[in-house]
């Protein structure tokens, strides 16, 4: 069955760095496009940012352009989220999303919480 692992969350300081890692299991990860989504406290759940299968195509919410990086390692199976520049803004349970034969399958989500 298709299982979404993220990790690399935690508490970080205005102006910091985070990098999330999901790991994928239960279907072949080189084939599909992977997304990262986050959802703050209140609020509905936002799409970050999405790759291709071949990471040849990259798209980013214009809230994070320019900060965050999505990267993909096929042969790991994992999916990235390079976050740089932190806001607090930012702070979210971040997930990791594939759509996999017509259906939706997401993480558990990881914590990021940006505070001073």
């Amino acid at each position: 069955q298709v299982q979404l692992v993220e990790s690399g969350g935690g508490l970080v300081q205005p102006g910091g760095s985070l990098r999330l890692s999901c790991d994928a299991s239960g279907f072949s990860f080189s084939r599909y496009a992977m997304r990262w989504y986050r959802q703050a406290p209140g609020k509905e759940r936002e799409l970050v940012a999405t790759i291709t299968s071949d990471g040849g195509s990259i798209n980013y919410a214009d809230s994070v352009k320019g900060r965050f990086t999505i990267s993909r390692d096929n042969a790991k199976n994992t999916v990235y989220l390079q976050m740089n520049s932190l806001k607090l803004e930012d702070t979210a349970v971040y997930y990791c999303y594939v759509r996999y034969y017509l259906s939706d399958y997401w993480g558990q989500g990881t914590q990021v919480t940006v505070s001073s």
